[in-house]
């Protein structure tokens, strides 16, 4: 499956309405992005249970300051609409596949446990 453009517009629509989504903030001017790029498209393509999505941090400046973006590449992963992984930096194409691998892995009603025990009490 070939990457997804993201924007404000379809951004929460994509990530809640998936099982999972990394999504890859970049920028044209960027030469880690631009590195990364075929990287993150052969890696769409092994994993078509997985949407990958582009947000293009220039036309979607909203966007990546309501993602705190503040390094690009910035890779972040999604499983059941629950942000699960967030790093700035280009990733080699093998942490990349072990990232796609441990996200898959995840058991999500332990992660929904985790994060409501981090909540603060009422």
């Amino acid at each position: 499956m070939a990457t997804q453009t993201l924007t404000e517009q379809n951004f929460d629509e994509v990530v809640t309405g998936n099982d999972i989504v990394l999504v890859d903030f970049w920028a044209d001017w960027c030469g880690p992005c631009k590195s990364f790029a075929p990287t993150y498209e052969k890696a769409s393509n092994q994993h078509e249970d997985v949407v990958f999505g582009k947000v293009d941090t220039e036309a979607e400046q909203g966007l990546a300051a309501a993602a705190n973006i503040r390094s690009i590449p910035t890779i972040m992963a999604f499983r059941e609409g629950v942000l699960v992984f967030a790093q700035p930096g280009a990733l080699p194409p093998a942490a990349l596949e072990d990232l796609v691998t441990q996200v898959k892995a995840l058991d999500m009603d332990d992660v929904r446990k985790q994060l409501a025990e981090q909540q603060p009490k009422a």
